[in-house]
Protein backbone atom coordinates (compact mmCIF):
# COMPACT_ATOMS: atom_id res chain seq x y z
CA UNK A 1 0.00 0.00 0.00
CA UNK A 2 1.58 3.51 -0.92
CA UNK A 3 1.30 6.11 1.82
CA UNK A 4 1.14 9.50 0.85
CA UNK A 5 3.81 11.15 2.77
CA UNK A 6 2.52 14.63 2.14
CA UNK A 7 -0.23 14.18 4.72
CA UNK A 8 1.60 13.14 7.45
CA UNK A 9 4.06 15.93 7.09
CA UNK A 10 3.28 17.53 10.52
CA UNK A 11 6.76 19.22 11.16
CA UNK A 12 8.66 20.80 8.14
CA UNK A 13 11.96 21.46 7.94
CA UNK A 14 13.73 24.54 8.03
CA UNK A 15 17.73 23.58 8.15
CA UNK A 16 17.56 25.95 4.86
CA UNK A 17 17.41 29.42 7.67
CA UNK A 18 19.92 28.02 9.89
CA UNK A 19 22.76 30.19 11.38
CA UNK A 20 21.10 33.05 8.82
CA UNK A 21 20.69 36.71 10.24
CA UNK A 22 16.84 37.90 11.53
CA UNK A 23 15.04 39.26 8.85
CA UNK A 24 16.94 37.06 5.78
CA UNK A 25 14.26 36.08 3.13
CA UNK A 26 14.57 32.65 2.23
CA UNK A 27 11.25 30.77 1.53
CA UNK A 28 10.64 27.82 3.47
CA UNK A 29 8.19 25.92 1.55
CA UNK A 30 7.39 24.23 -1.52
CA UNK A 31 6.69 25.41 -4.75
CA UNK A 32 3.10 25.33 -5.20
CA UNK A 33 2.29 27.61 -8.01
CA UNK A 34 4.43 28.12 -11.41
CA UNK A 35 3.87 32.09 -11.18
CA UNK A 36 2.63 34.23 -8.99
CA UNK A 37 -0.33 35.97 -9.43
CA UNK A 38 -1.50 39.15 -7.98
CA UNK A 39 -4.84 40.11 -7.76
CA UNK A 40 -7.26 43.81 -5.93
CA UNK A 41 -10.05 44.49 -5.01
CA UNK A 42 -10.32 48.30 -4.22
CA UNK A 43 -14.04 49.31 -3.11
CA UNK A 44 -16.27 51.71 -0.93
CA UNK A 45 -20.31 52.21 -0.55
CA UNK A 46 -20.07 53.57 -4.12
CA UNK A 47 -17.88 52.11 -5.99
CA UNK A 48 -15.97 49.05 -6.67
CA UNK A 49 -12.91 47.72 -8.66
CA UNK A 50 -11.14 44.11 -9.66
CA UNK A 51 -7.71 43.92 -10.96
CA UNK A 52 -5.35 41.35 -11.90
CA UNK A 53 -1.80 42.69 -12.39
CA UNK A 54 1.70 41.40 -13.75
CA UNK A 55 3.65 43.52 -11.25
CA UNK A 56 3.48 44.60 -7.60
CA UNK A 57 4.02 48.11 -8.76
CA UNK A 58 0.17 48.64 -9.76
CA UNK A 59 -0.99 47.82 -6.08
CA UNK A 60 1.93 50.28 -4.44
CA UNK A 61 -0.72 52.96 -5.75
CA UNK A 62 -3.46 51.62 -3.44
CA UNK A 63 -1.19 52.39 -0.22
CA UNK A 64 -2.75 56.24 0.51
CA UNK A 65 -6.16 56.18 -1.45
CA UNK A 66 -9.60 56.74 0.54
CA UNK A 67 -11.00 53.53 -0.11
CA UNK A 68 -10.39 49.78 0.95
CA UNK A 69 -8.11 47.52 -0.69
CA UNK A 70 -7.72 44.14 -0.71
CA UNK A 71 -4.33 42.77 -2.07
CA UNK A 72 -3.81 39.10 -2.45
CA UNK A 73 -0.94 37.11 -3.57
CA UNK A 74 -0.94 33.35 -4.57
CA UNK A 75 2.53 31.61 -4.66
CA UNK A 76 5.46 33.00 -2.31
CA UNK A 77 8.38 31.89 -4.06
CA UNK A 78 9.49 35.38 -5.23
CA UNK A 79 11.17 36.70 -3.25
CA UNK A 80 12.16 40.29 -5.12
CA UNK A 81 8.38 40.80 -5.17
CA UNK A 82 7.93 40.30 -1.56
CA UNK A 83 10.58 43.23 -1.34
CA UNK A 84 9.51 45.14 -3.30
CA UNK A 85 6.13 45.00 -1.30
CA UNK A 86 7.78 45.54 1.54
CA UNK A 87 9.49 48.30 0.68
CA UNK A 88 6.35 50.15 -0.84
CA UNK A 89 4.24 49.52 1.86
CA UNK A 90 6.67 50.05 4.38
CA UNK A 91 6.80 46.59 6.14
CA UNK A 92 9.08 45.32 8.80
CA UNK A 93 11.95 42.73 7.36
CA UNK A 94 10.49 40.06 9.73
CA UNK A 95 6.95 40.56 8.85
CA UNK A 96 8.85 39.32 5.18
CA UNK A 97 10.61 36.63 7.07
CA UNK A 98 7.54 35.17 8.24
CA UNK A 99 5.50 35.27 5.57
CA UNK A 100 8.24 33.54 3.41
CA UNK A 101 8.66 30.70 6.36
CA UNK A 102 4.74 28.30 5.86
CA UNK A 103 5.78 26.35 9.26
CA UNK A 104 5.16 29.35 11.47
CA UNK A 105 2.79 28.74 14.29
CA UNK A 106 -0.82 30.91 14.08
CA UNK A 107 0.25 34.06 15.26
CA UNK A 108 -1.15 38.09 16.12
CA UNK A 109 1.79 41.08 15.84
CA UNK A 110 1.33 44.63 16.63
CA UNK A 111 3.72 46.93 14.31
CA UNK A 112 1.88 49.75 15.07
CA UNK A 113 1.32 50.94 11.70
CA UNK A 114 -0.31 47.70 10.70
CA UNK A 115 -1.03 44.32 12.06
CA UNK A 116 0.31 41.19 11.13
CA UNK A 117 -1.34 37.84 10.98
CA UNK A 118 -0.98 34.30 10.17
CA UNK A 119 -2.75 31.59 10.48
CA UNK A 120 -3.63 28.25 8.57
CA UNK A 121 -6.05 27.85 6.24
CA UNK A 122 -7.33 24.08 5.71
CA UNK A 123 -8.69 21.77 2.91
CA UNK A 124 -9.56 18.36 1.88
CA UNK A 125 -7.90 16.55 -1.29
CA UNK A 126 -10.82 15.25 -3.39
CA UNK A 127 -8.82 11.80 -4.14
CA UNK A 128 -8.48 10.56 -0.57
CA UNK A 129 -10.13 13.37 1.47
CA UNK A 130 -6.75 13.98 3.45
CA UNK A 131 -6.40 16.66 5.27
CA UNK A 132 -4.04 19.94 3.18
CA UNK A 133 -2.70 23.07 5.26
CA UNK A 134 -1.88 25.99 4.02
CA UNK A 135 -0.39 29.04 5.23
CA UNK A 136 -2.46 32.09 4.74
CA UNK A 137 -0.47 35.65 5.91
CA UNK A 138 -2.77 39.13 6.71
CA UNK A 139 -1.35 42.08 6.81
CA UNK A 140 -3.82 45.17 7.96
CA UNK A 141 -2.81 48.23 7.15
CA UNK A 142 -4.92 52.08 7.66
CA UNK A 143 -7.09 51.53 4.30
CA UNK A 144 -5.86 47.80 2.99
CA UNK A 145 -5.47 43.96 3.54
CA UNK A 146 -3.08 42.53 2.12
CA UNK A 147 -3.31 38.47 1.87
CA UNK A 148 -0.76 35.75 1.02
CA UNK A 149 -1.14 32.85 0.12
CA UNK A 150 0.68 29.46 -0.80
CA UNK A 151 -1.38 28.18 -3.59
CA UNK A 152 -4.67 29.65 -6.29
CA UNK A 153 -7.65 28.78 -4.34
CA UNK A 154 -9.29 29.41 -1.09
CA UNK A 155 -12.82 29.58 1.08
CA UNK A 156 -12.83 33.31 0.75
CA UNK A 157 -15.27 33.48 -2.51
CA UNK A 158 -18.29 34.31 -0.71
CA UNK A 159 -16.39 37.57 0.88
CA UNK A 160 -15.25 38.53 -3.04
CA UNK A 161 -18.91 37.61 -3.86
CA UNK A 162 -20.58 40.00 -1.27
CA UNK A 163 -17.84 42.66 -2.33
CA UNK A 164 -19.00 42.74 -6.46
CA UNK A 165 -22.69 42.79 -5.31
CA UNK A 166 -22.55 44.91 -2.42
CA UNK A 167 -24.12 42.74 -0.27
CA UNK A 168 -24.18 42.68 3.47
CA UNK A 169 -21.94 45.68 5.53
CA UNK A 170 -18.60 44.99 4.03
CA UNK A 171 -19.04 47.77 1.30
CA UNK A 172 -20.07 50.47 4.52
CA UNK A 173 -17.08 49.15 6.46
CA UNK A 174 -13.23 49.42 6.78
CA UNK A 175 -10.23 47.02 6.46
CA UNK A 176 -10.64 46.13 9.76
CA UNK A 177 -14.14 44.83 9.07
CA UNK A 178 -12.53 43.01 5.53
CA UNK A 179 -9.47 41.50 7.96
CA UNK A 180 -12.75 40.34 10.18
CA UNK A 181 -14.26 38.28 7.09
CA UNK A 182 -11.07 36.82 6.18
CA UNK A 183 -10.47 35.47 9.29
CA UNK A 184 -14.22 34.45 9.75
CA UNK A 185 -14.34 32.70 6.37
CA UNK A 186 -11.08 30.46 7.61
CA UNK A 187 -12.77 29.49 11.03
CA UNK A 188 -16.08 28.66 9.11
CA UNK A 189 -14.54 26.48 7.07
CA UNK A 190 -12.86 24.70 9.71
CA UNK A 191 -16.47 23.41 10.76
CA UNK A 192 -16.87 21.91 7.52
CA UNK A 193 -13.24 19.71 8.10
CA UNK A 194 -14.14 18.94 11.25
CA UNK A 195 -17.63 17.90 9.91
CA UNK A 196 -15.77 15.38 7.45
CA UNK A 197 -13.74 14.60 10.08
CA UNK A 198 -16.41 13.14 12.56
CA UNK A 199 -17.64 10.98 10.10
CA UNK A 200 -14.69 9.69 9.33
CA UNK A 201 -14.43 8.41 12.86
CA UNK A 202 -17.76 7.18 13.15
CA UNK A 203 -17.45 5.36 10.03
CA UNK A 204 -14.33 4.26 11.31
CA UNK A 205 -15.91 3.42 15.17
CA UNK A 206 -18.35 0.36 13.07
CA UNK A 207 -15.39 -1.08 10.83
CA UNK A 208 -13.41 -0.74 14.05
CA UNK A 209 -16.43 -2.35 16.84
CA UNK A 210 -17.63 -5.10 12.99
CA UNK A 211 -14.54 -6.21 11.38
CA UNK A 212 -11.00 -4.82 11.99
CA UNK A 213 -8.31 -5.59 9.82
CA UNK A 214 -4.53 -5.04 9.74
CA UNK A 215 -5.77 -1.42 7.10
CA UNK A 216 -7.92 -0.58 10.30
CA UNK A 217 -4.90 0.03 12.15
CA UNK A 218 -3.55 2.06 9.71
CA UNK A 219 -6.01 4.26 9.32
CA UNK A 220 -6.21 4.63 13.04
CA UNK A 221 -3.13 5.84 13.18
CA UNK A 222 -3.41 8.25 9.94
CA UNK A 223 -6.93 9.95 11.77
CA UNK A 224 -4.25 10.82 14.70
CA UNK A 225 -1.49 12.26 12.62
CA UNK A 226 -4.38 14.09 10.98
CA UNK A 227 -5.99 15.11 14.67
CA UNK A 228 -2.50 16.12 15.50
CA UNK A 229 -2.10 18.57 12.15
CA UNK A 230 -5.80 19.74 13.20
CA UNK A 231 -4.72 20.86 16.71
CA UNK A 232 -1.38 22.19 15.87
CA UNK A 233 -3.04 24.59 13.16
CA UNK A 234 -6.04 25.60 15.11
CA UNK A 235 -5.29 25.85 19.19
CA UNK A 236 -2.82 29.15 18.17
CA UNK A 237 -6.28 30.39 17.09
CA UNK A 238 -7.59 31.66 20.65
CA UNK A 239 -4.50 33.39 21.81
CA UNK A 240 -4.77 35.24 18.25
CA UNK A 241 -8.06 36.48 18.24
CA UNK A 242 -7.93 37.17 21.82
CA UNK A 243 -4.87 39.48 21.08
CA UNK A 244 -6.54 41.12 18.06
CA UNK A 245 -9.69 41.77 20.90
CA UNK A 246 -7.44 43.23 23.61
CA UNK A 247 -5.74 45.87 20.97
CA UNK A 248 -6.15 49.23 21.36
CA UNK A 249 -4.97 50.10 17.88
CA UNK A 250 -6.89 52.31 15.88
CA UNK A 251 -6.83 50.24 12.82
CA UNK A 252 -9.26 47.82 14.97
CA UNK A 253 -12.74 50.38 14.98
CA UNK A 254 -15.00 49.58 18.52
CA UNK A 255 -17.53 48.22 16.20
CA UNK A 256 -15.70 45.51 14.69
CA UNK A 257 -14.89 43.99 18.20
CA UNK A 258 -18.50 42.71 18.43
CA UNK A 259 -17.53 40.72 15.26
CA UNK A 260 -14.19 39.24 16.55
CA UNK A 261 -15.77 37.69 19.80
CA UNK A 262 -18.46 36.36 17.64
CA UNK A 263 -15.11 34.83 15.75
CA UNK A 264 -13.18 34.13 19.25
CA UNK A 265 -16.73 31.80 20.56
CA UNK A 266 -16.48 29.92 17.06
CA UNK A 267 -13.18 28.82 17.81
CA UNK A 268 -13.54 28.24 21.22
CA UNK A 269 -16.50 25.69 19.82
CA UNK A 270 -13.87 24.46 17.57
CA UNK A 271 -10.75 23.69 19.82
CA UNK A 272 -13.64 21.90 22.26
CA UNK A 273 -14.48 19.35 19.22
CA UNK A 274 -11.16 18.75 18.29
CA UNK A 275 -10.16 17.40 21.68
CA UNK A 276 -13.35 15.65 22.02
CA UNK A 277 -12.00 13.91 18.62
CA UNK A 278 -8.65 13.69 19.99
CA UNK A 279 -10.19 11.66 22.64
CA UNK A 280 -12.45 9.62 20.27
CA UNK A 281 -9.27 8.89 17.84
CA UNK A 282 -7.38 7.69 21.19
CA UNK A 283 -10.34 5.30 22.20
CA UNK A 284 -10.45 3.39 18.72
CA UNK A 285 -7.09 2.29 19.53
CA UNK A 286 -8.20 0.76 22.45
CA UNK A 287 -11.05 -0.65 21.08
CA UNK A 288 -9.72 -1.89 18.20
CA UNK A 289 -7.53 -4.07 20.35
CA UNK A 290 -10.10 -4.95 22.57
CA UNK A 291 -12.00 -6.33 19.47
CA UNK A 292 -9.21 -8.49 18.42
CA UNK A 293 -9.03 -9.50 22.16
CA UNK A 294 -12.31 -10.43 22.29
CA UNK A 295 -12.18 -12.39 18.59
CA UNK A 296 -9.68 -14.44 20.06
CA UNK A 297 -10.96 -15.17 23.67
CA UNK A 298 -14.11 -16.48 21.27
CA UNK A 299 -11.32 -18.75 19.04
CA UNK A 300 -9.86 -19.79 22.21
CA UNK A 301 -13.19 -21.00 24.00
CA UNK A 302 -14.57 -23.21 21.22
CA UNK A 303 -10.99 -24.55 21.18
CA UNK A 304 -10.86 -25.05 24.56
CA UNK A 305 -14.61 -26.52 24.64
CA UNK A 306 -13.61 -29.11 21.25
CA UNK A 307 -10.48 -29.80 23.17
CA UNK A 308 -12.00 -30.68 26.95
CA UNK A 309 -14.69 -32.35 24.91
CA UNK A 310 -12.52 -34.80 23.06
CA UNK A 311 -10.30 -35.35 26.29
CA UNK A 312 -12.45 -38.76 27.75
CA UNK A 313 -13.50 -39.30 24.33
CA UNK A 314 -9.23 -39.73 23.43
CA UNK A 315 -9.40 -41.52 27.07
CA UNK A 316 -11.81 -44.15 25.81
CA UNK A 317 -10.61 -44.52 22.86
CA UNK A 318 -6.31 -44.99 23.64
CA UNK A 319 -8.06 -47.78 26.13
CA UNK A 320 -9.43 -49.80 23.78
CA UNK A 321 -6.22 -48.92 20.92
CA UNK A 322 -4.25 -50.97 23.10
CA UNK A 323 -2.73 -54.47 21.62
CA UNK A 324 -3.23 -56.49 24.58
CA UNK A 325 -3.85 -60.20 23.97
CA UNK A 326 -6.44 -60.48 26.90
CA UNK A 327 -9.24 -57.91 26.28
CA UNK A 328 -12.75 -59.60 27.77
CA UNK A 329 -14.30 -56.62 25.47
CA UNK A 330 -12.88 -57.31 22.52
CA UNK A 331 -14.60 -60.52 22.00
CA UNK A 332 -18.22 -59.60 22.64
CA UNK A 333 -20.68 -59.59 19.89
CA UNK A 334 -21.55 -55.67 20.00
CA UNK A 335 -18.53 -53.91 21.84
CA UNK A 336 -17.96 -51.77 18.93
CA UNK A 337 -21.24 -50.18 19.24
CA UNK A 338 -21.30 -50.13 22.94
CA UNK A 339 -18.44 -47.91 22.95
CA UNK A 340 -19.44 -45.48 20.49
CA UNK A 341 -22.39 -45.32 22.28
CA UNK A 342 -20.76 -44.49 25.42
CA UNK A 343 -18.28 -41.87 23.59
CA UNK A 344 -21.69 -40.17 22.03
CA UNK A 345 -23.18 -40.10 25.35
CA UNK A 346 -19.93 -38.55 27.25
CA UNK A 347 -19.96 -36.11 24.45
CA UNK A 348 -23.78 -35.40 24.58
CA UNK A 349 -23.81 -35.05 28.28
CA UNK A 350 -20.76 -31.98 28.35
CA UNK A 351 -22.40 -30.28 25.64
CA UNK A 352 -25.46 -30.09 27.77
CA UNK A 353 -23.28 -29.27 30.82
CA UNK A 354 -21.48 -26.15 28.71
CA UNK A 355 -24.82 -25.32 27.40
CA UNK A 356 -26.27 -25.39 30.85
CA UNK A 357 -23.51 -22.87 32.16
CA UNK A 358 -23.74 -20.73 29.45
CA UNK A 359 -20.46 -21.16 28.09
CA UNK A 360 -22.13 -21.92 24.70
Amino acid sequence: MKKDKSKFKVFKKRSSKAGLPPGTLVYVGEKKVESIRITFIDYDEQSFQEKQVTNIEDCLKLKDTSTVSWINIDGLHDIELLEKLGKGFELHPLILEDILSTSQRPKFEDYEKHFFIVLKMLSLKEENQAIETEQVSLILGPNYVISFQERIGDVFKPIRERIRNAKGRIRKMGPDYLCYSLLDAIVDNYFVILERFGEKIESMEEEVVGDPTERTVQQIHSLKREMILMRKSIWPLRELIGGLQKSESSLINETTDIYLRDVYDHTIQIIDTIESFRDMVSGLLDIYLSSLSNKMNAVMKVLTIIATIFIPLTFVAGIYGMNFEYMPELKVRWAYGAVWLVMITIAVIMLSYFRRKKWL
